[in-house]
């Protein structure tokens, strides 16, 4: 079994690490894709891994196999597209850390994922499958992912989803938005930042935000995250805010998929979501938030991130 199997993108963040003495931005090729950075997140924090994804036959798709078999995640479900190459994102990092970026995309590996291609024995023998947005913004991907993530439900598989917005990857902000919530329904964990619970919900308000979200949706878990401030939390009809664990910024890549990871690398040893209690939460997302901290203290977003003997405290 399984504790969490993640569908989606899985790509090369070519990310700005500097200059050279002519003032050239220079560029590291760092393994990335939000499904797959938390797949290893996950896998270094002491959960058992797996993934499902598409990337090229060439030296990046090869580099991302590697990348995850060397981290722990089973790779039985990472398929080799013979036509397309692996997914390019170029990666800015501006002087506060943030981050802007440029996909090379269309086509590429990862759009290219099929139904077909997702065994049906993997989704029935993980605890929680879990999927971002970026795998929605085209076919055959998008159908690729809702199947997976439906079917993994039926099976009896929680549903963790990131809406990780990214705004060049869309046609526009309404067909974001659009998808975005598609698959809210099948959704038992969401893990959204403060920028993207306004395009969920219409409100930048958390409270009246999150409330939203679990009368509508059903969600059980929502999760905000708040940069530096920490993250918010709403289950069961409770609240709270976790403070951040300060640290001095190298670059913010990766740091989201590192705070779900760490958070779903704790739910998922539980009997189940119903023996969740608020001060396990409270103690899980303080976790998340030292695990998220670490990553962002260092440059790049897999080989910035945490092993469990760093956040042992």
């Amino acid at each position: 079994m399984t504790d969490i199997l993640a569908v989606g993108e899985i790509l090369i963040d070519l990310t700005q690490s500097g200059v050279n003495g002519q003032g050239i931005p220079q560029f590291d090729a760092n393994p990335g894709g939000a499904p797959a950075n938390l797949a290893v997140a996950a896998s270094r924090l002491g959960a058992r891994t797996a993934f499902i994804g598409k990337v090229g036959r060439d030296s990046f798709g090869e580099l991302l196999r590697a990348t995850l078999r060397e981290n722990g995640v089973d790779v039985s479900g990472l398929v080799t597209d013979p036509v397309q190459h692996t997914t390019l994102a170029v990666v800015s990092v501006d002087k506060t850390g943030e981050r802007s970026f440029s996909f090379y995309r269309d086509p590429s590996a990862d759009v290219n994922l099929r139904a077909e291609e997702i065994g049906e024995e993997q989704l029935r023998n993980t605890r929680f499958l879990h999927f971002g947005s970026v795998s929605l913004t085209a076919e055959p991907a998008r159908g690729a992912t809702l199947h997976a993530a439906s079917r993994a439900r039926e099976l009896g598989a929680f549903i963790s989803y990131d809406p990780n917005y990214r705004a060049s990857l869309w046609s526009s902000e309404s067909a974001a938005v659009e998808q975005m919530r598609r698959p809210l329904p099948l959704v038992d964990v969401l893990k959204a930042s403060d920028e993207e619970l306004p395009l969920l919900t219409g409100t930048a308000d958390l409270e009246s935000g999150s409330a939203e979200l679990e009368r509508t949706y059903g969600i059980r878990l929502i999760l905000v995250t708040l940069g530096p401030r920490g993250a918010f939390y709403r289950f069961g009809g409770r609240t709270g805010t976790v403070p951040g664990v300060p640290c001095r910024v190298a670059d913010t890549n990766g740091a989201g998929d590192t705070f779900f990871g760490a958070a779903l690398s704790r739910l998922a040893k539980l009997p189940s979501l119903d023996s969740l209690t608020v001060p396990e939460l409270e103690r899980t997302v303080a976790f998340a938030n030292r695990a998220a901290s670490a990553t962002t203290s260092r440059h790049g977003a897999i080989p910035a991130m945490p092993r469990l003997e760093e956040l042992e405290v």
